[in-house]
């Protein structure tokens, strides 16, 4: 079974940008969100992936991840997502690990969040300068609920 374990934080300036060594687009849309689990079609880096995830306990959920045909993904996203999530990911080395810093666009915009896939709910971390409070848990941060009450109306 596939795990992912993660922690997520606000980000207070743009400074991470100095430090990023890659930036994507990413599109997503899902195709069911329930509390205890959501389907997730998403396009980044010029390939496309359908993600399960369940439930969240702790920092950990189970996370099932398929590369699928990119034409695919966005007929799915056309046909079966009213809403999708648009944003440009950064990846930034620090202390041996790689963040990924989330700008959102349309709806969402405003919102920058970052966030860090550990090995474990036990393994310690440096958090960057930039990194501002955790919201780690706090669900109105979930992708999945942005769809539903996009970071604007907030």
């Amino acid at each position: 079974m596939g795990q992912e374990t993660e922690r997520k934080f606000l980000v207070k300036d743009f400074s991470f940008k100095e430090e990023a060594y890659r930036s994507d687009e990413i599109k997503q849309g899902y195709l069911s969100i329930m509390p205890e689990k959501s389907v997730r079609v998403r396009t980044k880096y010029k390939k496309a992936f359908l993600t399960i995830k369940g439930k969240t306990t702790g920092f950990s959920r189970a996370e099932f991840e398929y590369e699928i045909p990119l034409d695919d993904a966005r007929k799915m996203m056309e046909l079966f997502c009213e809403t999708i999530i648009d944003k440009e990911r950064y990846l930034v080395k620090y202390d041996n690990f790689t963040w990924e810093v989330d700008v959102f666009h349309g709806e969402n915009e405003g919102l920058v969040l970052a966030e860090i896939e550990l090995n474990s709910e036990n393994t310690t971390f440096a958090i960057p300068e930039w990194a501002g409070r955790e919201v780690t848990g706090d669900q109105k941060y979930y992708n999945a609920n942005l769809i539903k009450q996009p970071y604007r109306k907030w």
